[in-house]
């Protein structure tokens, strides 16, 4: 057999990929520089926490906090002591159980050390407060910012992945969630300009008291919540809300905005309700909607999903998306380990496109694909799951390629094997299992919830497209042994030897001669795998997955053409062409017909003219030609300039 190669060619742009994702992840890169190596700290492994009582005192004209913070917890084994992180630049000044002062030491391993006057009982509830104060170190990624927007001061906090030690004393572990949270701010009653001070934190807003010059705000959190999830900010917002009816049980998405903004915010921030209901449609209830949700301006390009009020650097619907599908997948459900980041941040990311999907329509969502799985194949390997020794890099367990992009293609692909019904089901049991619902999971758990779900043994495909790395690429060779049958035979290498072979359904799209278009899809298993699909004219293409369902690139198409056949004895010039194009032959063959189709199979021009076709009118680019003859037909690869 002969081999011409058509190229199955898609021009992607990475501008497709928006400069909004790109500011959400810049923002997801969260936490001081200092906490960068930080890890989870062993030394807080013997107790649970339970409740914490966080009362703040903090102006906005100055980067310094003080306060007491009240933790119940309870011990898992006899303790003469208990461990609490806290950067070393912060200074304890008491510790108190029950009144009666205990004795601490501070390290520089970002510890405090309180000693028990008597051991600590396994299973007893009992509780001490830490007072503090200082200024807590910043970097610009969080975790406790002070500066301005427009003159006027604000401060506020950004802790994930490792940054809540950086402010306030406290258990930095994603498996053991706060029960309950009750946070007191107080500040100065207002800014210089004489406009008052709004504080906004988790929860429901409980009170505001007067106490001379200054306000105390109380919040109440009653949801089980990460130290990472915890947060405040403090300037002289605006604040308007809408109402989400949530089928007769309404609740409130309450906006704290810069009065700067609050005419850009006011025209944005509507289209939170329509998002809130699809995903409630395709999931469940909002899962704070006993609280509210809500949004807080805040002085980074980005957002970050606090626990009932994500803090927002702009309004954009592609952001408002992200950081409220968080509130199901990272908030209600976290991820169990930093390894497994992607269960917040590839879902997120997936919602977000489900939001294009509904909104927009399937054009403007497959170019949402197009964009992901351009940038995931921009390089050869990086798996889903961050490897153990990665998973303490900030810059890896947020990288935009693979946590982000590759984890919601890998959900999308997911949702092609099984089908949106049993997808959206297993995604709809994996939120209220009691084993995760409103505490953490791990990529085990999800997969098992998918597997109950569907019936479906998902392990080939978790180790393949999650575990492990890389991509497929495809040729695909075809030939048409009668009018009526089509014999495909699908070809597969890899971009990284982690994976032998990417078991998976192959989208292809079968183009006639006449314009007759036939979507088929081969479940791939094996390398080399034959396919016949009956088909009721003459093939001129086949297109490789042209929607972008898979996660593949450099994939051909190759047309078998016997050794008898004629294709060289047909000379095509100039090729490139900007006008005309003349074909050389020998006289004995009879041109019959001239079509040419574009990359994506569509005919764009038949040609009456037999020895030479002008193609001044086609776009510039790929394009093949098919030329049929009295011994047989002819295909040609030809570049418009």
């Amino acid at each position: 057999m002969k081999k011409i190669v058509l190229l199955n060619l898609l021009l992607i742009s990475s501008a497709l990929f928006s400069q909004v994702e790109m500011e959400i992840i810049e923002a997801e890169t969260k936490s001081a520089l200092a906490m960068m190596n930080a890890t989870r700290n062993p030394n807080t492994g013997d107790y649970d926490v339970k409740y914490h009582r966080l009362e703040f005192n903090v102006d906005p004209n100055v980067s310094f906090i003080s306060g007491d913070v009240t933790t119940y917890f309870e011990a898992k084994e006899t303790l003469n002591d208990i461990t609490f992180e806290l950067t070393d630049n912060m200074t304890v000044s008491q510790v108190l159980q029950r009144g009666n002062p205990l004795s601490f030491v501070q390290n520089n391993d970002d510890e405090v050390i309180i000693t028990f006057s008597q051991p600590q009982n396994q299973g007893v509830l009992d509780s001490l407060t830490i007072s503090y104060s200082g200024n807590p170190v910043s970097s610009g990624f969080g975790s406790f910012e002070q500066s301005t927007h427009d003159g006027d001061p604000i401060i506020w906090t950004l802790s994930e992945p490792f940054g809540a030690k950086g402010w306030w004393p406290c258990k930095q572990d994603l498996i053991d969630k706060i029960e309950m949270l009750d946070v007191y701010i107080t500040t100065p009653l207002n800014n210089p300009s004489n406009e008052e001070y709004i504080a906004v934190s988790n929860g429901m807003e409980q009170s505001q008291e007067i106490n001379g010059n200054s306000k105390t705000t109380h919040f109440k959190h009653q949801y089980p919540i990460p130290a990472y999830l915890v947060a405040i900010a403090i300037t002289n917002y605006e604040i308007y809300s809408h109402v989400v009816p949530n089928n007769g049980n309404p609740f409130d998405i309450v906006n704290y905005v810069f009065p700067e903004d609050l005419a850009y915010a006011q025209s944005s921030t509507p289209v939170t309700v329509d998002i809130m209901n699809l995903f409630t449609d395709l999931f469940e209830e909002y899962p704070y909607a006993a609280e509210k949700y809500g949004h807080a301006q805040f002085g980074w390009g980005g957002g970050m999903e606090h626990t009932t009020v994500s803090f927002m650097g702009g309004f954009s619907r592609g952001l408002i998306a992200h950081e409220l599908a968080h509130q199901w997948f990272g908030d209600k459900v976290t991820c169990g380990s930093w390894q497994d980041i992607w269960i917040n941040e590839g879902f997120a990311t997936y919602l977000s496109g489900l939001v294009i999907e509904d909104f927009d329509g399937e054009p403007s969502f497959r170019s949402w694909r197009v964009g992901k799985v351009d940038n995931i194949t921009s390089q050869t390997g990086g798996s889903v799951y961050v490897p153990a020794q990665d998973s303490t890099n900030v810059g890896r367990i947020f990288s935009s390629r693979l946590s982000y992009n590759k984890g919601s293609m890998v959900l999308h692909m997911l949702r092609r094997k099984l089908g949106d019904a049993t997808f959206y089901q297993g995604l709809q049991n994996f939120l209220v299992d009691p084993a995760y619902s409103y505490g953490y999971a791990k990529t085990p758990d999800f997969q098992n919830v998918m597997e109950t779900s569907s019936g479906v043994d998902l392990e080939e495909f978790f180790n393949d497209w999650v575990y492990n790395e890389g991509y497929p690429r495809y040729n695909i060779e075809w030939n048409q042994p009668n009018s009526n049958e089509v014999r495909i035979v699908i070809n597969q290498t890899q971009s990284h030897p982690s994976v032998s072979f990417f078991e998976a359904p192959v989208p292809l799209r079968i183009f006639g001669t006449g314009g007759e278009i036939v979507d088929v899809v081969l479940d791939n298993t094996v390398n080399e795998e034959v396919f016949i699909e009956t088909v009721n004219f003459d093939v001129g293409t086949i297109a490789i997955d042209p929607d972008f369902h898979l996660i593949s690139r450099f994939n051909t198409v190759v047309l078998g053409i016997s050794d008898n056949q004629i294709d060289d004895q047909f000379e095509i010039y100039p090729n490139p062409a900007k006008d005309m194009i003349h074909i050389q032959k020998p006289d004995n063959i009879i041109i019959e017909s001239i079509l040419i189709f574009d990359v994506l199979g569509r005919q764009v021009l038949m040609s009456d003219d037999r020895e030479e076709v002008y193609v001044g009118s086609l776009n510039s680019g790929i394009h093949f030609m098919t030329i049929e003859t009295n011994l047989g037909t002819v295909q040609k690869k030809i570049v418009k300039e």
